[in-house]
Formats: structure tokens, sequence, C-alpha cells
């Protein structure tokens, strides 16, 4: 039972109620686990997977001038999580190199990870300030896999445009410090999309939109990079959307963040924009590199930086 009083437990509750309602709609009461509409990402035709954490469709389409072909997918998710058990799972992916700046593969139920090798930028490449990855460091790191593995897929996963927004919007307006300050003294920390409109993070809509665009703006140049310096057929594309005080369906409520189960136009409508930079790759499945162990308290501060409780 949690030690809050009976009247902050009703309280969270009558508030959670509408998208606790809404998710039981689209999961068909606990039925599907995953948006079973969402293209599964590892039977397309790729070379290299560039995601993008929580891109919106429309936004990307709004600001993107990249080099290509782009349309319009559905996603099996609307978080990281569910996109790694809804596509990684326990698949044989030995002919795939994952680079990443998010830890979430190592934690998700479900999830065993059978890559080639994983490349953990999370570790030593965090901004402790920022509470993120910056998007240089991921495209370095991938141009430099394309080297080392010339014959792997490449699953290049960015943290942006997830919060913490790193654009100049971002840096003014938003107090992550506050993160670790509990908004009621309750002793739990906060969700991210849970500080906006409180003291921690008393913010407009606008100003939220706008350091989300700018998240997705200082990412782009370093996509555009690796589309006409890697080899082979890229995709970019998004593990989910993003909800910016857009209201919900079936029943109507507005809300922040991506929340599981959710699988609204803003949150599964993502990108798959593709460009092909001279000839593809052989690719060949290769025994998977020694396994390598994660700190789980690195992994929980990371996870808490990016937002979740």
């Amino acid at each position: 039972m949690s030690d809050l009083p009976f009247s902050k437990r009703l309280k969270l509750w009558i508030s959670n109620f509408p998208l606790r309602a809404n998710q039981a709609y689209f999961s068909r009461f606990g039925q599907r686990l995953f948006n079973t509409r969402g293209v599964d990402v590892f039977s397309e035709d790729w070379d290299n997977l560039l995601i993008l954490d929580a891109c919106r469709y429309d936004v990307f389409e709004n600001l993107s001038d990249l080099p290509g072909d782009l349309e319009k997918r559905e996603s099996r998710a609307s978080t990281t999580d569910e996109f790694m058990q809804a596509n990684v799972g326990t698949k044989d992916l030995t002919d795939t190199v994952y680079i990443t700046a998010s830890p979430s593969v190592h934690v998700t139920d479900g999830v065993d990870p059978k890559f080639h090798d994983i490349i953990d930028l999370w570790k030593k490449n965090w901004d402790d300030d920022l509470r993120t990855v910056h998007p240089e460091v991921v495209a370095e790191a991938a141009k430099e896999a394309s080297k080392q593995y010339p014959n792997k897929r490449l699953l290049i996963h960015f943290l942006q445009p997830h919060y913490p927004f790193i654009g100049e919007t971002g840096r003014k307006h938003f107090n992550y410090v506050g993160l670790d300050d509990p908004i009621e003294s309750d002793e739990i920390d906060e969700k991210f999309w849970d500080t906006v409109g409180t003291r921690i993070n008393d913010v407009s809509e606008s100003v939220v939109r706008e350091a989300y665009r700018e998240n997705l703006e200082v990412t782009l140049p370093h996509v555009e990079e690796l589309l006409r310096s890697i080899q082979g057929k890229t995709v970019v594309t998004a593990d989910h959307g993003e909800m910016l005080n857009d209201w919900m369906k079936p029943i109507p409520w507005p809300i922040y963040g991506h929340p599981a189960g959710l699988y609204t136009q803003e949150l599964v409508e993502v990108p798959w924009h593709e460009y092909t930079n001279g000839g593809r790759r052989t690719i060949k499945r290769a025994a998977p590199t020694k396994s390598k162990t994660v700190d789980a308290d690195i992994v929980k501060d990371r996870l808490r930086d990016l937002g979740y409780a």
C-alpha cells in the first residue's frame, strides 16, 4: 500500500482516470501488448535504421529537408520499452549492431538483447548538466561503427527530440534539477511531464512545443551527416511520438508525454524517411561479442534524468 495519504491517492486516481480508461480501450483491456497495426522494423529492408526518440511525424515533416523520400508509418509502441518489447524481444539480431544513447534495452521486461554488439553511449558520454547524450556524439559513434562493422546492419538510437531539451528555449525555461525535489514532499521523484505546469516547470504549452521543436532541429543536421556518410540504405524513423497537451481519445483529455499503451495519432504516427548512399552493404550474421554488464544504479540514474521516476 502506498505511503501517500488517502486524499492524495484519491486525487491521483481521479486525475489518472481518463488515461487509464483510454489505455484500456487501446489495449482491449490488456489483450494487446502493443499496437498491432504498427510496423515490425526488423522485417523491413534497410542497412541503417536511425531512431529519433519520441519524434512526431507532423513535427518531423514540418522541419525536415533531408535528402530522400518521406512517408508515414505506424509504430508498434508509445514508449521506448514497448518499442523494444514489440520489435526486439528475443529475436536473433546477430546481423545488427545497436548504437544507443538510451539504456532502456537493458532493463525492459521481456527483452533479451541478441545483437552482434551493443555500443552503450550513455555509459561514458552522458552530459551531467543537461542529463542526456548529445546528437553529435551518437553520429560520431555511428560513423565509427560503420567502419568497424562493414557487414552489419546498424541500429542508431538518438535520444532527441526526447527531453531533456537542449536547445536555447529548453535551456532557458526548464529546470531539470527540480526533478530530484518532490513536488509536494511525498518523498517520491516526479516524472518529467508531471512537472510541467507546476512550480518546477511553470511554462506554457507554446514554450514546451518550441523546446521540443528545437530538440529536433539541433539533431537533424547530424542525421543528414549520417545519411551522406554511411553507405547503404538508411531509414530515419522514431520509436514513438509525443503528446504536447494534445487531447486523448476516445475519452477526451489533454495530456503531455508518452504513456504506455496509448495509441493516439500523435504517439504512433512516425516518420519513415528512406535514403540510399552508394551501393547496398552485404549483411552477415556473426556470433555476439562478449556479453557486457551494466551498472543497475547508473541505469536508474540515467532513466531518472530522462524523466522517469
